[in-house]
Order: structure tokens, then sequence, then C-alpha cells
């Protein structure tokens, strides 16, 4: 039985916080596709397909096309960011994509996207100096104007719903405290300007409050919290995060599920990148890396499950290092070395050199999920939404339930879910009735 989808009517407002590389490449991307120059390649929810039913039946439609997604063409872009540079102008900036070949041609319409101010404060991101902020010292305030932002915007253009997605930069890390425990203590902190609140739980907060879909796409604390969770199931939100799965973590969930498939031991996992954009500046901080540290360290043990296979992984050596290179720029380079244990302990190794773009692997992502989250919203699914741990490295998760990072399984549990809106039967890929009916002919 297919479940109760309102449909996609009206504009679909989409608030990035951050104006920077990883919204101006999104943001130029769907207009150059919706305009018809280019294609939507890397985005799972445009160009992927799905299976329904029996592989004899051979029905794969395209996801747009089997669940009702918000057209591009219904998108409206806005954001904040701590400088006041436009769309256009932060684009050329990041120096992400060509002027020539993208940028020239929708000058226009980057243009008219302008930032709002930003709520912002550099003891959570100290390699950063904000020069458009909301001149707003308290935190409770500062939520406030954010949700006049939202409604402004939504007002302005002409917007049936949005959705909100942090594309900005790493803050320092944070372990969850009594603040982050209930609602109560939680808005208490907020009036009270607790140091343990940061920018990005203002976001989340004012965003769920205004029955906006969150997204965290950095690995700081920020919805993944008790109280902002309890907030968005109170208020009927969906919320999802943390951290953009993109480069090296990417091919790290690809690549550990097959070793792990064919029992094959890992005994050390050496991880270093190099990258020079504003994400890149911001991660030489000691703070702040750590908190893309823990992000990044927790993929492995969580897929190889070295409790359950001591003698395969307890050894397990993993490491990884962020270096800010600015000559990169936001072409990120990784390094993976990789020793591996095969038949009667005999040693191998492989290496891996990753030369990727990170916003260009970025984009499809903020897409997707700013699509799915609508698709949640108007699904009337609240809460966190574990079925699109597909696109991060430290996936949300209800309070001890381990997360799932083999980037298969999160795939067919995206699949199933969207099988499980439309009345379709789930996939287990078991097939033995392909063969039961065989034997019976």
């Amino acid at each position: 039985m297919n479940a109760e989808i309102k449909p996609a009517q009206g504009k679909l407002g989409v608030l990035t916080v951050g104006l920077g590389a990883v919204s101006t490449t999104f943001i130029a991307g769907v207009i150059s596709i919706r305009n018809g120059t280019d294609l939507p390649i890397g985005s799972y929810s445009q160009l992927g397909t799905i299976r329904l039913g029996k592989r004899t039946e051979k029905r794969h439609p395209l996801v747009r096309d089997f669940v009702p997604l918000a057209d591009l063409k219904d998108i409206a872009f806005g954001a904040w960011d701590i400088f006041e540079d436009n769309a256009y102008e932060s684009a050329i900036h990041a120096g992400v994509l060509d002027e020539y070949r993208h940028l020239h041609r929708i000058k226009a319409e980057l243009e008219k996207i302008k930032p709002m101010k930003a709520v912002f404060n550099p003891n959570y991101v100290k390699k950063l100096h904000g020069e458009y902020v909301k001149n707003i010292d308290n935190k409770w305030d500062q939520a406030q104007a954010l949700r006049e932002d939202i409604r402004n915007f939504m007002r302005e253009n002409d917007c049936s719903r949005a959705v909100m997605i942090w594309c900005a930069s790493t803050e320092v890390y944070i372990e969850p405290g009594a603040v982050h425990e209930t609602l109560e203590a939680f808005e208490k902190g907020l009036k009270e300007n607790n140091p343990s609140i940061s920018p990005s739980m203002i976001y989340a907060y004012a965003s769920i409050m205004e029955r906006v879909p969150f997204s965290n796409g950095a690995p700081n604390l920020a919805c993944d919290c008790h109280a902002l969770e309890e907030l968005a199931n109170k208020m009927n939100v969906p919320i999802a995060g943390k951290d953009f799965k993109t480069g090296q973590t990417l091919m790290k969930t690809i690549l550990a599920p097959g070793l792990k498939a064919r029992s094959l031991g890992i005994r050390g996992w050496f991880s270093t990148n190099i990258l020079g954009n504003r994400d890149g500046e911001v991660l030489d901080d000691p703070e702040s890396f750590k908190t893309k540290e823990v992000s990044k360290l927790s993929v492995l043990e969580n897929i190889l499950e070295p409790e359950r296979h001591p003698e395969l992984y307890k050894e397990l050596y993993h490491k990884v290092r962020i270096n800010y290179y600015p000559p990169h720029g936001d072409n990120k380079e990784s390094w993976d070395n990789i020793d591996i244990t095969g038949w009667l302990g005999y040693q191998m190794q492989i290496k891996i050199n990753f030369l990727c773009r990170d916003s260009i692997l970025a984009a499809p992502v903020v897409l997707d999920l700013a699509l799915f989250l609508d698709l949640a919203q108007r699904s009337n699914m609240s809460g966190i939404q574990e079925w699109l741990s597909f696109y991060f490295k430290s996936p949300q998760t209800a309070k001890g339930l381990p997360p799932q990072h083999d980037i298969f399984k999160q795939l067919m549990k995206l699949e199933n879910t969207l099988r499980h809106l439309k009345g379709e039967d789930l996939i287990t890929h078991l097939g033995l009735d392909y063969y039961q009916e065989f034997i019976e002919a």
C-alpha cells in the first residue's frame, strides 16, 4: 500500500548555510542542468534507477520518475554567509567551476543570489574572520533572527516549503553535554549564551522550529543531539547528518566492505589528504581537525567489526592526516596505504591515489539531500532519516543504535525506503524463488 505523499506543488526553497565552494558549485550546477546545458552526473536522485519487483519483470525506472521529487525548475536558492559576495562573485573566488564554460553564461542568475548576514562566532571556526554577520550577541535572539530570515525568504520567493543544509566550515570539536540533553535545557542554554551551543546548532534549531528539514554536511555537532532530535519529532520535521561523504571516506566505504566480504585481514590503513580550499584552511586548526578526525576514523571500525573478527582486524592501525596545501585549491588529493593479510598470513599492499574535486563530489550530494528531505517531509516522516546514511561519513542514528557505514548496505536501505513509500515489495536479493519455479516447471 502506498504511503500518503503530498504532491510537490509550488516552489522548494533550498537554503544553504554558507555560500562558498560547495554551495555555489551546487547552485550553478542546478541552474546549468535545468537550462539543458549539462547533465546531473553524480546525482542518484536524477540519474539513478531503481529495480522494482523480480528481475524477470525488467522494471527499472529512474528514481525521479518513481517517487514524486521536486522538479529542478521549481527550486529557489537562498544562503547565509560571513562574506557579502553574491553567488557569482563567490563562485569566481572559489575557483571550482570554469568562468567561461559555466559561470559566465549564468552570471545574471547567480548575481541575483545574495547571502543573508550570518550567525557566526570565531571561537568555533578560528581560522575565519566573518565580515558579514548579524550584530546580535544573544544566541536565543540569533535563532529568532534566523527564523525571521527563513520566513522572509519563503515569502519573497513564493516558496511553499523549504529545506536547510549546512554547507559551511567545520566547527571546533564539542562533546554532547547536559545542555544538549533536553529541549528545555537547550533553549535555556540559548538564552544564557551557553558556550556548548555552536552556530550550527542555532541554525538547526531555527530550521526545525520553522518546520524546515535540516541536514548537516559537516562533522560538527549540530542536529545530532537529543534536544534537537526531540524538537524534530515534536515539530514533525526530518533531520539528517552528518559530514558529506565525498573523497577519501567514500573510497573507504566502497573498498573496506569488499575486503571484509572476502575475509582478508587488514593490519594498517594510513590515510593522508592535501587540500587548499577554505575547508583546508579551517582544518589547519587542531580543534576543527579533531572534529573531522573523529568523523573519518569511525568508518573502518564500524564496517570491519574487529570485536567480531579479531583474527582479521584486532591489530588494525588506522591513521588519518589532513594537510593544508594552498596550491591545490578545491582539488583534494588523498593517498591511502593499506596493509592486508591473505592466505596463510602472507602480506600484501594496496595503494590508492585519489585526485578528486571536493565540491564537484559534494554538489550532487547537496541536491539529493534537498530533494529527499523534502520527499520525507511530504511523506510525514519526522526525526532522524537514517535511510539517507548513504550520503554521510558519520550517519545520524537513534541513541544506542550503531550507524551503518557499508555503502552497499546504505544503498539497499535507501532503495527499500523508496520502495516502501510507493508500496512496492522490498528486495532482499535472496533469489531462491526463481529456481524453485524452475524446478516446479
